[in-house]
């Protein structure tokens, strides 16, 4: 019996929080494979701020989704069948495998996929948190991007997520006190009594700016910023001359139906140095992967996720990125690694 490939295609581009109506389930017969090429179960999807971005047919560091196409998505899979002579049955991969059951991967265009160790350290869906380019993002951010020191105030906005508590959690490492921003008073407690930050500011209090100045009494040294909007206005007011920002998201533009138009002349008043990044930058991403599997496995770092079962609830289950209904790193399971 032929393997039915259930995909999710763009259908068309949403306006604000994604609708299931914005895609078409369409299913099909797995293709016969060509010299070159293997057959990966997908196993694990990554569900991240930037599938909304993908969504949207504006100017971004990769080509938006095409209407019709699978939806683009990392992710984690198995090789079910192959005939490639880099990548063998059983083998664990990793790379662009889109929401779907069975992902081909041609050995001629390879992309971003990544073989794994068979038997990993950690789970796979830390593989696509914690030691994944969540992991990276947090990892270069603090160490390339804007070098956070002992002693030094860092913040960091959307902290209860992916990247900002695994950020954090660096920060610490490297000796700075560290400020959480999240939403609502039992995702700040898990900063601080759980994942160990200094303090945690709830931004959605009325008293959010109070709170911050109390929080940061020496000022902002370093921020980690995923939000923008008026979150990192805040943080950006509360920095200290010669402050440094590594800019790695601005969530709260991407569900939204137009570009913020944001006032950042602090930015010049406060000599601020703002660099945006994104993990695929990062030069030794080994390096990286390394450390991190190595805090994670020692302790020293603590991985979490929420992951939800099923393909079909690929769209509903992005959108909890934007109403923060989940902590730490988000993943969809399509299939069990049996």
């Amino acid at each position: 019996m032929s393997l039915i490939n259930r995909q999710l295609r763009l259908k068309t581009r949403p306006e604000g929080l994604v609708r299931q109506d914005n895609f078409e389930r369409h299913e099909q017969p797995v293709p016969e494979l060509a010299d070159g090429q293997a057959l990966v179960r997908v196993l694990y999807l990554s569900m991240d701020p930037t599938n909304r971005v993908w969504m949207s047919d504006i100017p971004q560091y990769m080509p938006p989704v095409a209407i019709g196409e699978v939806m683009r998505s990392l992710g984690i899979g198995r090789v079910v069948a192959s005939k490639s002579k880099h990548y063998a049955l059983g083998d664990l991969v990793q790379g662009l495998v889109g929401w779907q059951d069975y992902a081909l991967l041609d050995e001629n265009k390879i992309g971003y996929w990544v073989k794994l160790p068979s038997k990993p350290p950690v789970a796979l869906p830390t593989l696509l948190g914690a030691c994944g380019f969540s992991g990276i993002t947090a990892y270069y951010g603090l160490t390339d991007i804007a070098p956070v020191q002992a002693g030094e105030t860092l913040v960091v906005s959307a902290a209860a997520g992916s990247v900002g508590s695994i950020a954090g959690q660096i920060g610490k490492l490297r000796g700075a006190r560290v400020v959480g921003i999240a939403g609502g008073p039992e995702k700040c407690r898990h900063l601080v009594d759980d994942l160990g930050f200094d303090a945690a500011v709830d931004y959605k209090a009325s008293d959010f700016k109070q709170k911050l100045a109390e929080a940061t009494p020496e000022g902002v040294h370093v921020n980690f910023e995923n939000v923008g909007g008026p979150v990192m206005r805040a943080v950006l007011s509360r920095m200290v001359n010669g402050g440094r920002v590594a800019l790695c998201g601005l969530i709260a533009n991407y569900a939204g139906g137009e570009r913020a138009s944001d006032d950042y002349s602090v930015i010049i008043v406060k000599r601020l140095t703002v660099r945006g990044f994104l993990a695929f930058d990062c030069p030794d991403q080994a390096r990286a992967v390394r450390d991190l599997v190595g805090w994670v496995v020692s302790g020293k770092v603590k991985a979490g996720e929420t992951v939800v079962d099923g393909l079909e609830n690929a769209p509903a289950v992005l959108n909890r990125l934007f109403d923060g209904s989940h902590t730490g790193k988000l993943v969809l399971r399509v299939a069990d690694d049996g």
